[in-house]
Protein backbone atom coordinates (compact mmCIF):
# COMPACT_ATOMS: atom_id res chain seq x y z
CA UNK A 1 0.00 0.00 0.00
CA UNK A 2 1.27 3.50 -1.27
CA UNK A 3 2.14 5.53 2.11
CA UNK A 4 1.99 9.49 2.24
CA UNK A 5 5.22 11.23 2.38
CA UNK A 6 4.29 13.45 5.20
CA UNK A 7 3.79 12.11 9.03
CA UNK A 8 0.77 12.36 10.81
CA UNK A 9 2.54 15.40 13.00
CA UNK A 10 2.76 17.04 9.30
CA UNK A 11 -0.66 16.78 8.22
CA UNK A 12 -2.59 17.72 11.69
CA UNK A 13 -0.69 21.00 11.52
CA UNK A 14 -1.58 21.77 7.91
CA UNK A 15 -4.89 21.61 8.89
CA UNK A 16 -4.63 23.20 11.83
CA UNK A 17 -3.23 26.03 9.75
CA UNK A 18 -6.31 25.92 7.64
CA UNK A 19 -8.62 26.46 10.09
CA UNK A 20 -6.38 29.38 11.75
CA UNK A 21 -7.06 31.13 8.47
CA UNK A 22 -4.28 30.40 5.92
CA UNK A 23 -6.08 30.53 2.54
CA UNK A 24 -5.65 27.27 0.63
CA UNK A 25 -4.29 27.50 -2.35
CA UNK A 26 -1.03 28.89 -0.48
CA UNK A 27 -0.69 25.92 1.65
CA UNK A 28 -1.07 23.63 -1.53
CA UNK A 29 1.48 25.26 -2.79
CA UNK A 30 3.67 26.52 0.33
CA UNK A 31 3.97 22.09 1.06
CA UNK A 32 3.50 21.12 -2.55
CA UNK A 33 0.29 19.75 -2.66
CA UNK A 34 -3.00 19.81 -4.82
CA UNK A 35 -6.22 20.64 -3.71
CA UNK A 36 -7.80 17.44 -3.50
CA UNK A 37 -4.94 15.77 -1.57
CA UNK A 38 -5.35 18.92 0.54
CA UNK A 39 -9.56 18.36 1.31
CA UNK A 40 -9.45 14.31 1.48
CA UNK A 41 -7.09 15.09 4.39
CA UNK A 42 -9.75 17.55 6.29
CA UNK A 43 -12.74 15.10 5.31
CA UNK A 44 -10.56 12.01 6.75
CA UNK A 45 -8.61 13.83 9.99
CA UNK A 46 -10.15 17.29 10.10
CA UNK A 47 -10.70 17.81 13.85
CA UNK A 48 -8.72 15.17 14.88
CA UNK A 49 -5.52 15.30 16.76
CA UNK A 50 -2.56 13.13 16.28
CA UNK A 51 -3.42 10.20 19.03
CA UNK A 52 -6.43 10.01 17.23
CA UNK A 53 -5.11 10.31 14.25
CA UNK A 54 -2.59 7.34 14.98
CA UNK A 55 -5.42 5.06 16.63
CA UNK A 56 -7.62 5.51 13.14
CA UNK A 57 -4.60 4.49 10.77
CA UNK A 58 -3.81 1.05 13.29
CA UNK A 59 -7.95 0.06 13.14
CA UNK A 60 -7.72 0.44 9.42
CA UNK A 61 -4.41 -1.84 9.38
CA UNK A 62 -5.95 -4.03 11.45
CA UNK A 63 -9.36 -4.39 9.29
CA UNK A 64 -7.26 -4.52 6.26
CA UNK A 65 -5.72 -7.74 8.13
CA UNK A 66 -8.59 -9.76 9.76
CA UNK A 67 -10.27 -9.16 6.09
CA UNK A 68 -7.32 -10.79 4.11
CA UNK A 69 -7.50 -13.22 6.65
CA UNK A 70 -11.05 -14.10 6.18
CA UNK A 71 -10.38 -14.25 2.30
CA UNK A 72 -7.18 -16.77 2.81
CA UNK A 73 -9.04 -19.21 5.50
CA UNK A 74 -12.05 -19.35 3.01
CA UNK A 75 -9.77 -19.99 -0.10
CA UNK A 76 -8.12 -22.80 2.15
CA UNK A 77 -11.31 -24.70 3.33
CA UNK A 78 -12.78 -24.28 -0.56
CA UNK A 79 -9.90 -26.14 -1.71
CA UNK A 80 -9.46 -28.49 1.26
CA UNK A 81 -12.77 -29.30 0.60
CA UNK A 82 -12.12 -29.75 -3.47
CA UNK A 83 -9.51 -32.29 -2.70
CA UNK A 84 -11.29 -34.25 -0.16
CA UNK A 85 -12.36 -37.16 -2.90
CA UNK A 86 -8.55 -37.36 -3.31
CA UNK A 87 -5.98 -39.59 -1.92
CA UNK A 88 -3.67 -37.16 -0.09
CA UNK A 89 -1.32 -39.64 1.88
CA UNK A 90 2.17 -39.56 0.41
CA UNK A 91 3.95 -35.76 0.81
CA UNK A 92 4.38 -35.94 -3.28
CA UNK A 93 0.58 -36.13 -3.52
CA UNK A 94 0.23 -33.07 -1.19
CA UNK A 95 2.87 -31.84 -3.36
CA UNK A 96 0.60 -31.99 -6.43
CA UNK A 97 -2.39 -31.02 -4.77
CA UNK A 98 -0.91 -27.41 -3.10
CA UNK A 99 0.16 -27.11 -7.18
CA UNK A 100 -3.18 -27.35 -8.71
CA UNK A 101 -4.28 -24.99 -6.00
CA UNK A 102 -1.58 -22.58 -6.83
CA UNK A 103 -2.47 -22.69 -10.88
CA UNK A 104 -6.29 -23.95 -10.74
CA UNK A 105 -7.30 -21.83 -8.03
CA UNK A 106 -4.70 -18.74 -8.27
CA UNK A 107 -3.59 -19.01 -4.62
CA UNK A 108 -0.50 -18.20 -2.88
CA UNK A 109 1.96 -20.86 -2.32
CA UNK A 110 2.36 -19.70 1.28
CA UNK A 111 -1.71 -20.66 1.50
CA UNK A 112 -1.18 -24.23 -0.65
CA UNK A 113 1.28 -25.13 1.65
CA UNK A 114 -0.34 -24.16 4.79
CA UNK A 115 -3.47 -25.73 3.11
CA UNK A 116 -2.00 -29.39 2.38
CA UNK A 117 0.68 -29.75 5.55
CA UNK A 118 3.99 -29.06 3.96
CA UNK A 119 7.01 -26.63 3.59
CA UNK A 120 7.10 -24.65 0.76
CA UNK A 121 10.87 -26.40 0.56
CA UNK A 122 8.40 -29.78 0.01
CA UNK A 123 6.90 -27.62 -2.52
CA UNK A 124 9.26 -26.52 -4.99
CA UNK A 125 10.99 -29.62 -4.79
CA UNK A 126 12.20 -31.81 -8.07
CA UNK A 127 13.24 -35.32 -7.93
CA UNK A 128 16.79 -35.96 -8.92
CA UNK A 129 17.10 -39.09 -11.58
CA UNK A 130 20.14 -40.65 -10.36
CA UNK A 131 22.31 -42.74 -12.01
CA UNK A 132 22.42 -45.68 -9.88
CA UNK A 133 18.76 -46.17 -10.64
CA UNK A 134 18.92 -47.79 -14.39
CA UNK A 135 21.71 -49.98 -12.53
CA UNK A 136 18.99 -50.99 -9.67
CA UNK A 137 16.71 -51.54 -12.49
CA UNK A 138 19.36 -53.81 -14.58
CA UNK A 139 19.96 -55.99 -11.87
CA UNK A 140 16.42 -56.54 -11.22
CA UNK A 141 15.08 -57.40 -14.61
CA UNK A 142 18.64 -59.65 -14.84
CA UNK A 143 17.23 -61.32 -11.88
CA UNK A 144 13.81 -62.07 -12.41
CA UNK A 145 14.56 -63.13 -15.65
CA UNK A 146 17.26 -65.68 -14.51
CA UNK A 147 15.20 -67.05 -11.09
CA UNK A 148 11.63 -66.14 -12.19
CA UNK A 149 10.13 -67.19 -8.66
CA UNK A 150 12.14 -64.88 -6.65
CA UNK A 151 10.43 -62.04 -4.91
CA UNK A 152 11.60 -58.81 -4.26
CA UNK A 153 12.86 -60.47 -0.29
CA UNK A 154 15.37 -62.88 -2.50
CA UNK A 155 16.11 -59.88 -5.15
CA UNK A 156 17.20 -57.62 -2.30
CA UNK A 157 19.56 -60.02 -0.59
CA UNK A 158 21.26 -61.24 -3.16
CA UNK A 159 21.73 -57.49 -3.91
CA UNK A 160 22.84 -56.99 -0.45
CA UNK A 161 24.30 -60.26 1.20
CA UNK A 162 26.34 -61.82 -1.55
CA UNK A 163 27.10 -59.06 -4.58
CA UNK A 164 27.80 -55.76 -1.34
CA UNK A 165 25.44 -52.90 -3.11
CA UNK A 166 24.47 -51.00 -0.02
CA UNK A 167 20.97 -49.51 -1.53
CA UNK A 168 18.19 -48.93 0.77
CA UNK A 169 15.68 -51.72 0.72
CA UNK A 170 13.08 -48.90 0.23
CA UNK A 171 15.14 -47.60 -2.62
CA UNK A 172 15.37 -50.84 -4.33
CA UNK A 173 11.55 -51.97 -3.70
CA UNK A 174 10.28 -47.97 -4.94
CA UNK A 175 12.19 -49.35 -8.18
CA UNK A 176 10.71 -52.63 -8.09
CA UNK A 177 7.40 -51.63 -7.96
CA UNK A 178 7.85 -49.42 -10.89
CA UNK A 179 9.33 -52.00 -12.68
CA UNK A 180 6.19 -53.86 -12.04
CA UNK A 181 7.86 -57.18 -11.06
CA UNK A 182 5.86 -57.95 -7.97
CA UNK A 183 5.12 -61.63 -8.35
CA UNK A 184 1.40 -62.69 -7.77
CA UNK A 185 0.71 -64.03 -4.36
CA UNK A 186 -2.29 -66.90 -4.35
CA UNK A 187 -4.75 -67.32 -0.95
CA UNK A 188 -3.84 -69.33 0.94
CA UNK A 189 -6.49 -71.61 2.80
CA UNK A 190 -5.25 -72.30 6.23
CA UNK A 191 -6.17 -75.71 7.35
CA UNK A 192 -6.94 -77.07 11.43
CA UNK A 193 -3.63 -79.22 12.54
CA UNK A 194 -2.07 -80.62 15.18
CA UNK A 195 1.03 -78.59 16.86
CA UNK A 196 4.14 -80.95 15.25
CA UNK A 197 6.88 -81.31 17.45
CA UNK A 198 9.51 -78.46 17.39
CA UNK A 199 12.42 -79.41 14.74
CA UNK A 200 16.02 -79.85 16.42
CA UNK A 201 18.28 -77.00 15.69
CA UNK A 202 21.75 -78.06 14.65
CA UNK A 203 24.52 -75.86 16.50
CA UNK A 204 27.14 -76.80 13.74
CA UNK A 205 28.08 -78.57 10.89
CA UNK A 206 27.62 -82.42 10.60
CA UNK A 207 25.52 -82.71 13.55
CA UNK A 208 21.90 -83.89 11.49
CA UNK A 209 21.57 -84.52 7.59
CA UNK A 210 18.51 -84.76 5.97
CA UNK A 211 17.53 -86.96 2.97
CA UNK A 212 14.80 -87.45 0.71
CA UNK A 213 13.74 -88.31 -2.69
CA UNK A 214 11.55 -85.86 -5.72
CA UNK A 215 10.12 -87.43 -8.82
CA UNK A 216 9.72 -86.02 -11.99
CA UNK A 217 9.99 -86.45 -15.29
CA UNK A 218 11.93 -86.06 -19.30
CA UNK A 219 10.52 -85.01 -22.23
CA UNK A 220 9.84 -88.07 -23.62
CA UNK A 221 7.69 -88.83 -20.17
CA UNK A 222 10.18 -91.46 -18.66
CA UNK A 223 9.61 -90.74 -14.65
CA UNK A 224 12.80 -90.03 -12.89
CA UNK A 225 13.87 -90.07 -9.24
CA UNK A 226 15.93 -87.08 -7.68
CA UNK A 227 17.79 -87.46 -4.30
CA UNK A 228 18.80 -84.74 -2.31
CA UNK A 229 20.59 -84.17 1.11
CA UNK A 230 21.42 -81.19 3.30
CA UNK A 231 22.90 -80.46 5.66
CA UNK A 232 20.68 -78.82 8.43
CA UNK A 233 22.79 -76.59 9.89
CA UNK A 234 23.27 -74.26 7.07
CA UNK A 235 20.67 -75.78 4.77
CA UNK A 236 23.82 -76.47 2.61
CA UNK A 237 22.85 -78.70 -0.70
CA UNK A 238 25.37 -81.32 -0.73
CA UNK A 239 24.29 -83.46 -3.19
CA UNK A 240 21.53 -84.03 -6.01
CA UNK A 241 22.02 -87.69 -7.52
CA UNK A 242 19.72 -88.31 -10.44
CA UNK A 243 18.44 -91.86 -12.32
CA UNK A 244 15.38 -93.86 -13.28
CA UNK A 245 15.92 -96.15 -10.63
CA UNK A 246 17.59 -95.29 -7.02
CA UNK A 247 17.84 -98.28 -4.78
CA UNK A 248 19.57 -98.39 -1.12
CA UNK A 249 22.80 -99.29 -2.33
CA UNK A 250 22.79 -95.66 -4.71
CA UNK A 251 22.11 -93.97 -1.88
CA UNK A 252 24.69 -95.72 0.22
CA UNK A 253 27.08 -94.93 -2.81
CA UNK A 254 26.14 -91.03 -2.61
CA UNK A 255 26.24 -90.77 1.16
CA UNK A 256 29.83 -92.60 0.92
CA UNK A 257 30.85 -90.11 -1.91
CA UNK A 258 29.77 -87.10 0.13
CA UNK A 259 30.98 -87.81 3.33
CA UNK A 260 34.56 -88.12 1.76
CA UNK A 261 35.07 -84.44 1.53
CA UNK A 262 32.15 -83.29 4.06
CA UNK A 263 33.42 -85.86 6.57
CA UNK A 264 30.66 -88.07 9.02
CA UNK A 265 26.79 -86.93 10.41
CA UNK A 266 26.11 -87.58 14.07
CA UNK A 267 22.70 -88.41 12.50
CA UNK A 268 20.95 -88.49 9.17
CA UNK A 269 16.87 -87.55 9.35
CA UNK A 270 14.82 -89.19 6.94
CA UNK A 271 11.32 -90.66 6.17
CA UNK A 272 10.51 -94.46 6.20
CA UNK A 273 10.87 -95.07 2.77
CA UNK A 274 11.73 -98.71 1.19
CA UNK A 275 15.04 -97.22 0.73
CA UNK A 276 15.77 -95.51 4.10
CA UNK A 277 14.08 -99.13 6.46
CA UNK A 278 16.15 -101.55 4.30
CA UNK A 279 18.35 -103.56 6.22
CA UNK A 280 21.63 -103.23 4.12
CA UNK A 281 21.30 -99.27 4.81
CA UNK A 282 20.41 -99.80 8.75
CA UNK A 283 23.75 -102.22 8.50
CA UNK A 284 25.46 -99.50 6.50
CA UNK A 285 24.51 -96.62 9.25
CA UNK A 286 25.92 -99.11 12.05
CA UNK A 287 28.90 -99.86 10.72
CA UNK A 288 29.93 -96.10 10.20
CA UNK A 289 28.77 -95.11 13.52
CA UNK A 290 25.42 -92.90 11.72
CA UNK A 291 22.31 -92.38 13.74
CA UNK A 292 18.85 -92.60 11.42
CA UNK A 293 16.20 -90.57 12.70
CA UNK A 294 13.18 -92.10 11.14
CA UNK A 295 9.80 -89.31 10.89
CA UNK A 296 6.66 -90.66 12.52
CA UNK A 297 4.53 -91.73 9.64
CA UNK A 298 2.42 -89.35 7.82
CA UNK A 299 4.25 -86.18 9.28
CA UNK A 300 6.37 -84.79 6.91
CA UNK A 301 6.44 -81.68 8.99
CA UNK A 302 9.38 -83.40 11.14
CA UNK A 303 11.10 -83.53 7.90
CA UNK A 304 11.20 -79.62 7.13
CA UNK A 305 14.36 -78.67 6.59
CA UNK A 306 14.58 -80.80 3.55
CA UNK A 307 11.11 -80.35 2.53
CA UNK A 308 11.57 -77.20 1.89
CA UNK A 309 14.54 -77.60 0.42
CA UNK A 310 12.40 -79.92 -2.60
CA UNK A 311 9.95 -77.13 -2.70
CA UNK A 312 13.49 -74.66 -3.90
CA UNK A 313 14.64 -77.68 -6.51
CA UNK A 314 10.86 -77.77 -7.75
CA UNK A 315 10.10 -74.10 -8.17
CA UNK A 316 14.28 -72.78 -9.17
CA UNK A 317 14.52 -74.63 -12.07
CA UNK A 318 12.62 -78.15 -12.30
CA UNK A 319 9.77 -76.78 -12.66
CA UNK A 320 10.88 -74.43 -15.41
CA UNK A 321 12.34 -76.80 -17.96
CA UNK A 322 12.29 -80.08 -19.79
CA UNK A 323 15.08 -82.20 -20.30
CA UNK A 324 16.18 -85.17 -22.68
CA UNK A 325 18.38 -87.00 -20.85
CA UNK A 326 19.74 -87.78 -17.40
CA UNK A 327 23.36 -86.59 -18.33
CA UNK A 328 21.67 -83.20 -19.03
CA UNK A 329 19.54 -82.87 -15.98
CA UNK A 330 22.73 -84.20 -13.48
CA UNK A 331 24.26 -81.36 -15.12
CA UNK A 332 21.97 -78.51 -14.61
CA UNK A 333 21.14 -80.34 -10.98
CA UNK A 334 25.38 -79.80 -10.08
CA UNK A 335 25.26 -76.68 -11.80
CA UNK A 336 22.67 -75.49 -9.78
CA UNK A 337 23.92 -76.95 -6.42
CA UNK A 338 26.31 -74.54 -6.78
CA UNK A 339 24.83 -71.32 -7.39
CA UNK A 340 22.07 -72.41 -4.34
CA UNK A 341 25.12 -72.48 -2.11
CA UNK A 342 27.21 -69.47 -2.98
CA UNK A 343 24.87 -67.13 -4.47
CA UNK A 344 21.05 -67.60 -3.20
CA UNK A 345 20.25 -65.69 0.35
CA UNK A 346 18.82 -68.03 2.32
CA UNK A 347 15.83 -66.87 4.48
CA UNK A 348 16.10 -69.01 7.21
CA UNK A 349 19.73 -68.00 7.57
CA UNK A 350 18.52 -64.56 7.58
CA UNK A 351 19.18 -63.53 4.33
CA UNK A 352 22.98 -65.16 3.63
CA UNK A 353 23.82 -67.97 1.58
CA UNK A 354 24.85 -71.72 3.14
CA UNK A 355 28.44 -70.63 2.38
CA UNK A 356 28.44 -67.53 4.40
CA UNK A 357 26.79 -69.14 7.10
CA UNK A 358 29.53 -71.63 7.25
CA UNK A 359 32.17 -69.27 7.10
CA UNK A 360 30.39 -67.61 10.27
CA UNK A 361 30.21 -70.85 12.03
CA UNK A 362 33.90 -70.71 11.04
Amino acid sequence: MKTSRFTDSQIIAILKQAEAGSPVPELCREHGISNATFYKWRSKFGGMDASLMARMKELEEENRRLKKMYVEERLKAEIVAEALNKKMVAPSQRREMAQWAVTERSATVKLACQAFGISQTCYRYKAKLDAENGLIADWLVRLTNNQRNWGFGLCFLYLRNVKGFKWNHKRVYRIYRELELNLRIKPRHRLVREKPLPLAVPSAINQSWSMDFMHDQLADGRSIRLFNVIDDFNREGLGIEVDFSLPSERVIRSLDRIIEWRGRPEAIRCDNGPEYISAVTLAWAAKRGIRIDFIQPGQPQQNAYVERYNRTVRYDWLAHHLFETLDEIQEFATNWLWTYNHDRPNMALGGITPKQKLALAA
